[in-house]
């Protein structure tokens, strides 16, 4: 069961306990009690899950999240990585307005 379960669950528990009204004085099924139970199940599951969480997560197969490194070293697979440098020169100033020459 996981945290949205538990969420709805407890939701679910709580309308039935807090806002259905039973008009019958000797009701088969007390509403409120399922209610009750719904809201204690869910509150168990979602603890359940926020324990679990870490150990099922993504690093519990051995597989992690993380940035790319690049190619595994050694592996004739791969190509070596290439690198491109870019060097860019100053553009020279626009000419400027024409004007008298210089003496």
């Amino acid at each position: 069961m996981g945290l949205p379960v538990s969420l709805v669950l407890i939701a679910v528990g709580a309308i039935l306990a807090f806002a259905v009204n039973q008009s019958d004085p000797n009701p088969p099924v007390d509403v409120d009690v399922v209610g009750w139970i719904l809201m204690v199940v869910g509150l168990v599951g979602g603890l359940l899950s926020l324990m679990l969480w870490d150990r099922l997560g993504p690093g519990a197969l051995g597989w992690h999240r993380g940035g790319y490194a690049g190619p595994p070293a050694g592996d004739p697979g791969y190509a070596p990585r290439r690198r491109t440098v870019v060097e860019e020169e100053e553009a020279p100033p626009p000419p400027g307005p024409p004007g008298p020459p210089p003496p």
